[in-house]
């Protein structure tokens, strides 16, 4: 996973265990790309000191998914699902021996939409 994704998801996931200060610098160097320097003078801190929270700050969010995994696990289950969504594609009408086995693999395949739909808006 590039590291770029895995630092949203890491955030995504364990923000909100963050402080306000921890959050706002993130966001403010990753989400709003300002640079060190600008963040300094918004937080009224030295350069370096926002150098070191930035890499506390990952540094936390990195030892919570060690412990609790979620993103792994997010991932994991993302894979399957794309799985799933891969041989659904794969099946037609003339696969199902009724209409209401077909019609059940529609609700399914509907249904798996939905929830990349939801994560893609996430």
């Amino acid at each position: 996973m590039e590291k770029l994704a895995k630092r949203a998801l890491l955030v995504d996931f364990y923000g909100p265990l963050l402080t306000e200060k921890q959050r706002n610098v993130w966001d403010l160097h990753y989400q709003q790309d300002l640079s060190l320097t600008e963040i300094a003078e918004v937080e009224h801190i030295s350069r370096q000191a926002i150098h070191d929270l930035l890499k506390r700050t990952e540094r936390i969010l990195t030892e919570y998914e060690d412990k609790l995994g979620l993103v792994q696990r997010f991932w994991l289950e993302r894979e399957k699902l794309m799985e799933v969504q891969t041989l659904l594609k794969g099946l037609t009408r003339t696969d199902f021996c009724s209409q209401a086995a077909y019609d059940c693999h529609q609700k399914i395949h509907t249904m798996i939409e939905d929830v990349f739909t939801n994560i893609a808006a996430s």
